[in-house]
Parts: structure tokens; C-alpha cells; sequence
């Protein structure tokens, strides 16, 4: 198997449970708090790792306790992080994470990763790895590191998560673009909705397609997710999870797919390998200490 390298953001997440989100100027008591390690880069890495990848990771803290916690944390998990970067002068990420009634809603203060650029990343790409970027860092430094890796033969993932406007030849540097249908209609000006039929999602990535990706993937939450090639338009169907919290479930698939194309597969595959790691996922607290392991989705992958 190659390596996955991720290149984006860490974050301290601040995960607040209560019974439910408290109203516009309301007082809430009797809420819990937990401090996790997240970020979607830092997500996507554990995941990748822990599914069985050589992984590394690319990325800036501050130079702060929790900035030392994410770095002791990738430690620990097996990822090299001898690219991530501490910045003086700037805090580590931090998103604060309400969690209520099986779903959730994040803001976050980007901190370092607002901060992070290609010239901090001195590992040259490697024509037989994977990597990985997001929007949760500056969107020149994902162009810059996703030309690179192109030109030294590597496949690249970009999850366009959060959507941001981008220039139109970063997607002629993408092999496989995986985002959801919010961000799939922001991207293509289509106007989807959760329950928008699997054709127009389809239809949407297509048009995606044209732009430069060899691949879109649209992940639908308990729907599963679409896959679209050059050869065509493929369902994945969802595997069934008993949902405690959703945060980290999309870069969960993410690594995971990673990890499979690392392995040779195609990215229909590649997608279903990742919509039963996902589902593993939901069904813990947190975010990337909620990432399953090898044997989590095979015996998820059996009961299908």
C-alpha cells in the first residue's frame, strides 16, 4: 500500500452535549463539555491510519497546550506529523462543537490553519502516494500542493469542505472531489436538498466532472453516496449505524477512501469501503477518536 499524505487543518474541538440547542439569547444548563482532537485534516489522517496507512500530516498549530495535545495525539495514533508546523505567533484551531439530539453544528476559529502555506511543507511528493487536502486551510496553499503532487505522478483527493471559491484549474489537479450536497451546490449552482433525488445529485456531479475531477463523489449521509466516472453514474448504498454524533462522518469517508485508492481500488469501491467506515464512525462521540479500526468495518462490511 502508498502512503496517504493529508495536508490541512488540526483543531481542538470544544464538544458541548445538551438535550437540545438552546434559542437566540437563551441560557442552557446541564450541558456536558469535552476537549477532542479534530480538524478535517487531522481527521481524515487518524482515519487513514488507523484503517492500516502509512499516513502523514501536513499542517500548523500554535504554540500552545493544545496545539501539543494534537501533536501528542498524532503520535500516538501512528501518524508522522514531522510536517505540521508550530506558529508563534498564532493559536491553535479551535472549533466549538454543539452536539444535541444526534446531530450537530460547529463554529470554528481557524487559528494556525489559517496561516498554513506550501512553503512549510518541505516533503516532496512521491508518484506512488495519495494526497489529501480540504478547504479548512488557505485555498492558495491546497492549489499549490495539489499541482504539486500532480506533477510528481501522486492521486490527489479534495474534499470541498467547507465550499470555497477556488480558481478553475485547482480541479484539473484532482483525481477524485468528494463533497456533500450542500457543498456539491455551491460548487455547481444546482440547487439540491437532502431529499434531492440520486439522478440530480448524479447529474450535478457530472457537471462537476467536466470541470477537471477524473472522479466526483457526493456522500449522502444515511443515503450512502453517488459516485461519478467518466464511465457512468454508480449508487452506493448505506450501511445501517445507530447515530450518537455525526461530526468527523465525512472525513471519516474521506480517509477511508484514501486508504482504498492507496490500495488500488477504483473509486466505486473505494466509496462503498467508506460509506461502512463512516457508519462505524456515527456511532461514537467525537470526531477522531471516533474513527474505527480495520477490523470495525469488516465485521461492518460482513453484516451488509
Amino acid at each position: 500500500m502508498s502512503r496517504v499524505v493529508v495536508c490541512g487543518s488540526l483543531n481542538m474541538d470544544v464538544v458541548v452535549e445538551s438535550v437540545r440547542r438552546p434559542h437566540a439569547g437563551e441560557t442552557l444548563l446541564g450541558a456536558k463539555v469535552s476537549f477532542l482532537p479534530g480538524g478535517k485534516g487531522l481527521n481524515q489522517a487518524i482515519a487513514a491510519a488507523r484503517l492500516g496507512a502509512s499516513t502523514a500530516m501536513m499542517g500548523a498549530v500554535g504554540h500552545d497546550a493544545f496545539g501539543n495535545t494534537l501533536r501528542g495525539f498524532l503520535a500516538d495514533s501512528d501518524v508522522d506529523s514531522s510536517g505540521v508546523r508550530t506558529l508563534r505567533q498564532h493559536a491553535t484551531g479551535l472549533a466549538l462543537i454543539q452536539v444535541a439530539e444526534g446531530d450537530n453544528a460547529i463554529t470554528v476559529a481557524s487559528g494556525a490553519n489559517h496561516h498554513f502555506t506550501s512553503a512549510m511543507v518541505r516533503s516532496k511528493a512521491r508518484s506512488d502516494e495519495v494526497w489529501v487536502a480540504q478547504f479548512e486551510t488557505p485555498v492558495e496553499t491546497t492549489h499549490a500542493l495539489l499541482m504539486q503532487a500532480r506533477h510528481a505522478g501522486a492521486r490527489t483527493v479534495l474534499n470541498m469542505a467547507p465550499f470555497l471559491p477556488h480558481p478553475a484549474k485547482m480541479l484539473r489537479c484532482v483525481d477524485v472531489a468528494v463533497l456533500n450536497e450542500i457543498e456539491l451546490s455551491q460548487a455547481t449552482g444546482v440547487a439540491l436538498r437532502a431529499t434531492s433525488s440520486r439522478r440530480a445529485i448524479g447529474e450535478a456531479c457530472e457537471r462537476l466532472r467536466q470541470r477537471g475531477p477524473r472522479a466526483v463523489i457526493a456522500t449522502l449521509g444515511p443515503r450512502g453516496a453517488v459516485v461519478v466516472t467518466k464511465e457512468g453514474h454508480t449508487d452506493v448504498p448505506p450501511f445501517a449505524a445507530k447515530a450518537v454524533d455525526t461530526t468527523g462522518a465525512g472525513d471519516c469517508f474521506v480517509g477511508a477512501l484514501a486508504v482504498k485508492l492507496a490500495e488500488g481500488a477504483a473509486p466505486t469501491e473505494a466509496a462503498r469501503y467508506a460509506c461502512a467506515a463512516a457508519a462505524c464512525s456515527v456511532e461514537k462521540l467525537g470526531a477522531a477518536i471516533s474513527m474505527p479500526s480495520v477490523k470495525d468495518v469488516a465485521a461492518r462490511l460482513a453484516r451488509a
